[in-house]
């Protein structure tokens, strides 16, 4: 499967393009939605720093994120947008079987072998207790 290049340059085009949100009345909302990447980096980031782990406020990010974007092109948005986070966004796609094997023509990289990313063994530990 082809799909069309990702990349920082054409990132906000991308997500306006594949955004299905039918309740959506304006541009806010799509951007209320795009923030939710910046929120769970920050949650991500607090994790990483601090050991300070809000698994379901992040879960629930990235199903409403899911729910907007769909399988195909979240995983792609997160590998954009998180790639030195990845380790720990993949035991959520995990979780809601939402991670695809191979993700393709994402920042330069034309396929990207999920099963090769690290996880964070804690992160899923955390998330069986779910």
């Amino acid at each position: 499967m082809v799909l069309e290049p990702l990349t920082h340059k054409n990132y906000f085009l991308y997500c306006a393009k594949y955004y299905d949100n039918p309740q959506c009345i304006d541009i806010e909302e799509f951007r209320e939605d795009l923030n939710r990447i910046k929120y769970i980096k920050k949650l991500i980031t607090r994790y990483e720093q601090r050991d300070e782990l809000r698994e379901q406020l992040i879960l629930n990010h990235i199903m409403t994120l899911y729910n907007v974007f769909g399988p195909l092109h979240l995983p792609r948005i997160f590998y954009l947008k998180m790639k030195n986070q990845i380790k720990y966004i993949t035991p959520f796609l995990i979780l809601l079987n939402a991670l695809p094997d191979v993700l393709y023509n994402v920042d330069d990289e034309e396929i990207i072998y999920t099963d090769e990313w690290p996880i964070d063994g804690h992160l899923i530990n955390k998330l069986r207790q779910l």
